[in-house]
């Protein structure tokens, strides 16, 4: 996949009370996606949709950002071609699955040399 063959928009959303946007996960979502297509975040990553915008640019990626009510966290990437369109989403039905993810990581990171640490890591991916 390389930039503008699809137009890749990140949506997330999360509770009233978060106090940040966008989520760290959608930033990391639409990094990774500026890595396959060997692009810069800084030029590529589109933060919503306003106003007479004119053209979707090829090769950026929106983010947008919904707040509301008790939602967990939910992320969805759409990617849109030309006549289709594939949508991941992964929605955290409680906080459970995040307490999971930091024992996991304080498990893990026992012995470990001091240093920088992701979940990339934990994980086993990059």
């Amino acid at each position: 996949m390389s930039p503008g063959e699809f137009d890749v928009e990140i949506i997330e959303a999360h509770h009233r009370l978060k106090a940040d946007g966008p989520s760290g996960t959608a930033l990391e979502i639409a990094r990774r996606v500026c890595r396959i297509w060997d692009v810069d975040p800084d030029k590529a990553i589109q933060f919503g949709w306003y106003g007479k915008t004119g053209e979707r640019p090829r090769g950026k990626i929106g983010i947008s950002v919904i707040r509301g009510g008790s939602i967990v966290g939910k992320h969805t990437i759409i990617f849109s071609g030309a006549g289709e369109h594939i949508e991941f989403t992964h929605e955290a039905e409680s906080k459970e699955a995040f307490a999971r993810g930091a024992i996991k990581a304080a498990l893990w990171v026992i012995g470990k040399k001091n240093g920088l640490y992701d979940m990339s890591n934990v994980l086993g991916i990059k």
